[in-house]
């Protein structure tokens, strides 16, 4: 019989692994050992996007010229490790260094199994824990269309740009028809009721153009003198 709090399995045994305390170690566990992964990958540039981008789509086909030629500039190319975008992220890195394509993927009971182009594989079962090595090891970050997840992600990572948790890096929105209509949003509805400071939706830059991307990050690395190391936001 299982009482209310879950604490015991069906044959009356009390199930201490799931108690609250318990659950804190594994949560530590998780950070400890992802930590311990991602402090040898060096500086790099966290890519958003939806896990159900085709292959034969042109935004697919952009993540990998994008993981490429970041990967060729040094960059680690860091995803959640999935499919779709990210995949095609880690695909071109892996391209020029399977050490520098890096997925953080996700326990989910459907659409993200890891994809193979990831070189460092980070498996994670809470996604707070993965957000923050997404942030963590990263100087800049692109997004390209996605759902919900990837609006979850922009909104977190503005808010730490936005309340100076982290520094300003560069924050990309790839496929102007896809994101100009939030964007407008965010003009006219947030800036103009004074939910937002100005200059809040200066944080963040549109584009259809990879190398335009690419020269945006090379810029923030080179300007801030950021070597290749795990950066200083969040230590």
């Amino acid at each position: 019989m299982v009482n209310t709090n879950g604490c015991l399995n069906q044959n009356g045994h009390h199930r201490f692994w799931e108690e609250d305390p318990w659950r804190v170690l594994r949560i530590m566990s998780e950070f400890v050992d992802s930590f311990e992964e991602m402090s040898q990958v060096p500086p790099g540039i966290t890519v958003f996007g939806s896990a159900r981008t085709p292959e034969d789509n042109p935004n697919y086909q952009a993540a990998v010229a994008l993981g490429r030629k970041l990967a060729k500039q040094g960059f680690s190319v860091i995803t959640g490790g999935g499919p779709g975008i990210m995949e095609a992220a880690n695909r071109g890195a892996a391209e020029v260094d399977r050490n520098l394509s890096v997925g953080l993927n996700i326990e989910l009971p459907h659409e993200q199994a890891p994809n193979p182009y990831a070189g460092v594989q980070v498996d994670f079962r809470y996604f707070f824990a993965r957000k923050v090595c997404l942030a963590k090891y990263s100087m800049g970050f692109i997004f390209f269309p996605g759902g919900f997840g990837t609006l979850d992600e922009f909104a977190e990572l503005i808010t730490l740009v936005q309340t100076h948790r982290i520094p300003q890096y560069p924050m990309v929105m790839f496929g102007k028809k896809h994101w100009e209509g939030f964007a407008q949003w965010i003009d006219q509805v947030l800036l103009e009721s004074g939910l937002i400071s100005p200059g809040d939706n200066q944080l963040y830059r549109l584009t259809d153009s990879v190398d335009e991307a690419v020269d945006l990050f090379l810029d923030f690395r080179r300007e801030s003198g950021t070597p290749r190391r795990a950066p200083k936001a969040f230590r």
